[in-house]
């Protein structure tokens, strides 16, 4: 181990996986470490065995829910957007090669005590039950000037400059209602929360186009797709990319101390009484706690069902969004549901997800809005971490410290973290204009 690297990555969760992928097909000498025995960190995959004796303190799962291997639980499961940067960045680094996605059956939003699906074009605007007929027209017309806006094209702008006019007044020249403007900010935008009605309106409407250019693109019910086996598949993707391109991997190495010179700077990592020197550290907030600071919290509440999520067409994949408004919260709320038709669970299981940006102490009862929509579950699990990001300056320090992964149940936010601190070590972007059709969804 007593070898000089260009960049030490500390940590195997998923934004580490990526940088680390992204630097080595760059030609950078990277060394990878985790303190524990397994890949992914915070992000891991556990199975019925593992999550029993993290959630229940016991290592015997009941016998009725099936064999603990066929069970690959996601801790921080997302989906991903079909035509999304994080698919795009796996694309560029090859990495896709060594992954099957599928598409994920349904997306819908949760609106006055119901859930719906969501409508993402002017077509399925005029079939939604959110909405009553004159909307409809009004919300298909807005869906029509979406779909046709081009940055380029000013005959598409409709005489309105989107870098200034704000999302509040894009929306308010169609006329539509608070009801409305909820789904599409939260269910297609995937806004977090409503700050971004005052914010200008080009990235609202970018983020409406990306829906729905992910949906036309696996004619699903959705615009996600999902890997077969769950994400702890990616972690261990990038580590064979990696020694492709002769990084090293190293499991179980306790300690990992950075070691810093006298300026201050990064100058190696110390594991077991040998030091590795680097020039430049890449980690999840775990390894360098005095250079966070705590921000928020998640709670989360994990089932095991033997049903797909109610009234969502028989999904066996799904989103369900509950925007803040819709539950008098901060911030919105997240479904998650996965099954045997992913590979995560064993046949005629499904995996729910509920989380959210914590507001109380009380996982339980904050998550019930959700969980409500569950329908009846074999076995639940109530859970809440911390949520932290860097307050050092990595220019002075050398050290680039991911965000802790917040409760969204898809990839926009994350993939976002990622790139900005690839640019922040590498002095350029990453070249997203890839072919997506190298990461086609598994068939049939």
């Amino acid at each position: 181990m007593d070898e000089e690297y260009d960049v030490i990555v500390l940590g195997t969760g998923l934004k580490e996986c990526i940088l680390s992928g992204l630097l080595s097909v760059d030609g950078l000498k990277v060394l990878h470490m985790d303190r524990n025995d397994y890949y992914g960190g915070e992000s891991a995959s556990l199975n019925l065995i593992q999550l029993w004796k993290r959630f229940r303190g016991s290592d015997k799962p009941p016998a009725h829910l099936g064999s603990s291997r066929d069970y690959n639980v996601d801790m921080i499961p997302k989906f991903m957007m079909a035509n999304g940067n994080l698919v795009r960045v796996l694309i560029h680094t090859d990495v896709t090669k060594y992954l099957y996605f599928k598409a994920v059956d349904g997306s819908y939003v949760f609106n006055k005590g119901k859930v719906h699906k969501v409508p993402a074009t002017d077509m399925e605007a005029l079939k939604s039950p959110l909405m009553g007929i004159f909307e409809k027209r009004r919300a298909r017309k807005f869906f029509i000037y979406v779909q046709n806006y081009e940055d380029n094209d000013p005959k598409t702008h409709e005489g309105m400059d989107l870098t200034r006019v704000t999302t509040r007044e894009l929306i308010a020249k169609y006329g539509l209602d608070d009801n409305t403007i909820d789904f599409i900010g939260h269910a297609l935008a995937l806004h977090r929360d409503d700050r971004y009605l005052n914010e200008p309106a080009l990235d609202t409407v970018k983020r409406m186009k990306l829906y729905a250019e992910s949906l036309a693109r696996f004619q699903g019910g959705s615009p996600y797709i999902y890997p077969l086996y769950g994400l702890g598949e990616l972690p261990q993707a990038f580590a064979r990319l990696s020694a492709v391109y002769g990084g090293t991997y190293m499991l179980n190495k306790p300690e990992c101390k950075v070691e810093f010179n006298e300026e201050g700077k990064v100058a190696g990592v110390t594991s077991e009484g040998e030091t590795a020197k680097c020039k430049k550290v890449v980690c999840d907030p775990s390894y360098l706690p005095n250079k966070v600071r705590k921000v928020g919290r998640v709670a989360r509440a994990i089932a095991i069902m033997s049903h797909p999520i109610p009234n969502t067409d028989e999904s066996h994949s799904v989103q369900v969004v509950l925007p803040q408004k819709q539950l008098g919260r901060r911030s919105d709320m997240y479904l998650f549901c996965c099954s045997y038709t992913h590979n995560v669970a064993p046949k005629g299981k499904f995996i729910a997800f509920v989380s959210t940006e914590a507001e109380t102490d009380h996982p339980a009862v904050e998550l019930k809005p959700g969980i409500d929509l569950l329908g009846p579950v074999d076995e639940i699990f109530f859970d809440m971490y911390d949520r932290y990001e860097p307050v050092n300056e990595p220019s002075l320090d050398n050290c680039f410290i991911s965000t802790s992964y917040d409760a969204t149940t898809h990839f926009e936010s994350t993939v976002t973290d990622v790139l900005n601190m690839y640019t922040m070590i590498t002095g350029k972007a990453v070249d997203l204009s890839v072919d997506l059709s190298a990461a086609s969804a598994a068939e049939e």
